[in-house]
Formats: C-alpha cells, structure tokens, sequence
C-alpha cells in the first residue's frame, strides 16, 4: 500500500511522458485518465482499493473506513473527472457528463478524508496501556501525515472555490496535481510506518 502512494503519481506522470508523448504534466491526478495511462490510472486505484477491502485492522472502526476507502477508491477510478481541453487526451476521451464530474470530486475528496482519519485516528491508537518509545514516535509521524493530508485537501478546496477563478495563471503550476501527491505520500509513509518497516519496536 505504501510502495502504491509513492508509485501512483510518479507512474503516471513518467509513463504519460514515455508511452503517450505526453510532455505536458496534467492539473490533477485524476487528469491521468484521460491520457493513455487510463488502465494504470484505474488499475492501481483497483489494486489500492484491494488492499483497503482486505484491512481488518483491531476493530469494526477500522473494517468500516476500509471498506469506505475501498468504495471511494473505486468512485474515482470508474467516475472520471471532466476533460481539460489542455491535457493530453486519447483518441477514446469522451466528454463527462457534469453529474459524473461532481460525483468524482465528491469520491475523491472522500477518499482522502478517510486516509486522513486512518493516520490521525486509527494507526495511533494502541492496545497498550503504556506506548513503547518506538509506538510514540510512530505516533507523531501519524499525526504529522495526517494533518499534512488535511491541509491538503483544504488547499484543494480552496484553490477550486477560491483561487481557480481569481487568479488563473496559478493554473500553470498545477497546484492540485502536487497537493494531491504531497497527500497521497504523506499517507504511503503512514502506511510504511504502520507496517513497522521504520520505527519498529524492539
């Protein structure tokens, strides 16, 4: 899972550059759809899905947000965005119906909502009464992931509702394309944190 947050973007990015000759990086994450990464876009959004279905985690909290990660990570995959007429789209991209646009932003931030609540609420939680120095530290990487991905998402919120429209130029940075990629890094090192692979108690 954490290996697949850092990959996602940069596949997609490098592969849209390789296989489409696509030399214009795109506005969002969700943009890659339209270009000839569409069957990596979904599929690794399928395989993250996957992996959110089949965590159990300690209890019925954590089954619950796996699930609704699962379902979310599912809605951005088969819901795509709009089409920007400056991207790089395949001779396949159709235009998106409104309704399909709006449910993809709604799935979208959804889902980054509910990776947020795993790092702020559940990967720090313990079924000890004293936290090892190792768990403490995970602790504060969680929390520091976590608020990273909420600031994200306002930032997000904010450019579309705010800034998009007063200040267009900010359009040629792609400012939601490295949000977007700051938060889902943020979650992958949750993730790997999680897993014990640094930080793992003695």
């Amino acid at each position: 899972m954490g290996v697949l947050g850092f990959a996602f973007p940069i596949v997609l990015v490098v592969g849209s550059f390789l296989i489409g000759r696509c030399h214009d990086i795109q506005g969002s994450i969700s943009d890659y759809y339209h270009t000839a990464m569409r069957d990596v876009f979904v599929g690794m959004l399928c395989a993250i899905a996957l992996f959110l279905f089949s965590y159990n985690g300690y209890d019925n909290r954590d089954k619950i947000a796996g699930m609704l990660g699962c379902l979310f990570a599912l809605g951005v995959a088969f819901f795509p965005t709009s089409i920007d007429g400056s991207i790089c789209s395949v001779p396949s991209s159709l235009p998106v119906h409104s309704i399909i646009a709006k449910l993809h932003f709604v799935f979208a931030t959804s889902f980054f909502l509910v990776l947020t609540y795993f790092s702020l609420f559940l990967f720090t939680e313990t079924n000890k009464k004293k936290p090892t120095p190792q768990k403490k530290k995970r602790n504060s990487v969680y929390v520091v992931c976590g608020y990273v991905m909420l600031a994200c998402i306002i930032s997000i919120a904010l450019y579309f509702f705010f800034f998009e429209a007063r200040f267009p130029n900010l359009a040629t940075y792609n400012p939601v394309l490295w949000l977007e990629t700051l938060a889902l890094w943020a979650f992958a090192t949750s993730w790997i944190i999680k897993g014990e692979l640094l930080l793992k108690d003695e």
